[in-house]
């Protein structure tokens, strides 16, 4: 039994301001079809007697991910809620485990969720080649055939053959410099470390066990009492927050004289910066990248983006990525499109939020974008999916004004059920308990008008909520 494990835990801070924390890049449409996480979902259905996959994700991504896969017609699917990121050593563990409950003999193709494959033929071809190495106990990955001298990237370093297209891992090998990078290039001997790995779920947890036993130790009995909540598996929070933070070439691959490695060459790149997303995708004559409202004169070897209803016009300008959001525009040289994290992190160190969401938050229920606020007036532009329903709440500190722009909207407030259609308002006093709930069949729109003394997030009481955050 194949069984796709997607590890789904990445935050992309290098992607902001488009990658946040409340969505992230492998929830968003950079390039291609559907989202990087919808693609590499979409890449394991292609693969012969695949089942439905096992996402790894984090307990604040549950609901993206879960839409995601209905979106992309995918079900059957298990996702586990990581409490606190502690690496990929530990979210395999989680994977593989899970995977036995299935079939004591699964074989685990580990995929991260964050990254592009232009060339879906290789690439499953190459999972192909991998399966009797991975049969035969073998941990195997595959490393990516290297085009240029990355110092972005970890390498390994191919051994002898052990069968078609597979050779044993001679070594791996940290980021180089470019000295070192150009002389792998030549070597011919070196493929990029990609992250993305094979092999049965019980060879990992025994190689696990053996090269890390306290992190094996405290997965399984964070998984052991961990409990299923909706559609997910919550582990112990508790528990998890003990096990050791460690990637698996760390933990695993280094260490074990059962790793292989299979050269693919499919168009791989993991988005890690603009200028990755850059060299990944289609250009103009001038050699630019642009996606949305975008004007470009005399302008080369650039990317341009805009994620809002703005223009970006530049005039006379070479090597920038310029990407605007409605809340947030980043102006940067190619070169130093990796640095893009340091934003993030002053943005943290300040006690700002555009690091963490969007203007656009989105909600199991549907999303609202924050159009105006003010001292003691905030406005929100609120869309509820068909059917869904937010939390039957109250708050201590603000009073609402909620307009239909379309759709039909049940309300309820204290002992007052009731519906509004298009064009028809109410008001929900302070304290009130009240729900908004869709009961038609297209999306409801409404503005929401709060006024009060506080109008953060935090001042919500929930009293029932279908999604289980009561």
């Amino acid at each position: 039994m194949l069984i796709p494990l997607i590890l789904s835990g990445g935050s992309g801070t290098r992607l902001w301001p488009v990658s946040r924390r409340n969505l992230p890049k492998q929830f968003l449409s950079l390039s291609g079809d559907g989202t990087l996480f919808q693609q590499t979902v979409a890449r394991t259905q292609r693969l012969p007697d695949v089942r439905a996959p096992i996402v790894v994700a984090s307990e604040d991504h549950r609901f993206l991910a879960a839409d995601q896969l209905l979106e992309s017609g995918v079900t059957g699917a298990s996702i586990v809620l990581e409490p606190v990121a502690r690496n990929t050593a530990p979210a395999i563990a989680l994977g593989a485990l899970k995977a036995m409950e299935q079939d004591a003999d699964a074989l685990l193709l580990v995929l991260p969720a964050d990254h592009l494959i232009g060339d879906t033929k290789s690439f499953t071809d190459a999972v192909r080649q991998a399966l009797p190495a991975a049969k035969q106990g073998w941990l195997v990955t595959f490393g990516i055939h290297p085009d240029r001298p990355e110092t972005g990237f970890g390498y390994i370093r191919r051994a002898e053959s052990i069968g078609d297209n597979a050779y044993r891992v001679g070594k791996f090998v940290e980021k180089p410099d470019l000295s070192t990078a150009e002389s792998y290039l030549k070597d011919g001997g070196y493929d990029w470390n990609s992250g993305m790995f094979l092999f049965k779920a019980s060879r990992y947890l025994e190689e696990l066990g053996t090269h890390a036993p306290a992190m094996l130790a405290a997965v399984r009995q964070a998984y052991a009492t961990g409990h299923k909540d909706l559609d997910f598996v919550r582990v112990d929070g508790d528990a998890f927050a003990k096990v050791p933070d460690n990637s698996i070439d760390y933990a695993v691959m280094e260490k074990t004289s059962h790793a292989a490695v299979i050269p693919v060459d499919c168009a791989w790149s993991d988005i890690g910066s603009w200028s990755a997303l850059w060299m990944s995708g289609e250009h103009d004559a001038q050699g630019n990248q642009r996606e949305g409202d975008t004007m470009a004169i005399d302008t080369r070897n650039s990317l341009l983006r805009s994620h809002d209803r703005h223009m970006i016009a530049t005039v006379g300008v070479e090597d920038l990525v310029i990407v605007s959001t409605p809340d947030a525009t980043l102006v940067a040289h190619r070169n130093a499109a990796q640095d893009v994290k340091k934003v993030v992190d002053q943005l943290k160190a300040s006690g700002r939020t555009e690091h963490s969401f969007h203007r656009v938050v989105h909600r199991p229920w549907g999303s609202y974008d924050s159009l105006e606020a003010g001292g003691r007036f905030q406005v929100k532009r609120i869309v509820v999916k068909p059917g869904a329903s937010l939390s039957l709440q109250k708050h201590h500190h603000r009073a609402e004004h909620w307009i239909v722009v379309s759709g039909t909207a049940e309300v309820t407030c204290d002992e007052n059920v009731f519906l509004l259609g298009e064009n028809q308002s109410t008001y929900i006093p302070l304290g009130s308990v009240h729900r908004l709930r869709n009961p038609g069949k297209m999306p409801l729109e409404l503005i929401e008008v709060q006024s009060g003394s506080y109008l953060g997030e935090d001042d919500i009481v929930r009293f029932d909520d279908v999604y289980g955050r009561a």
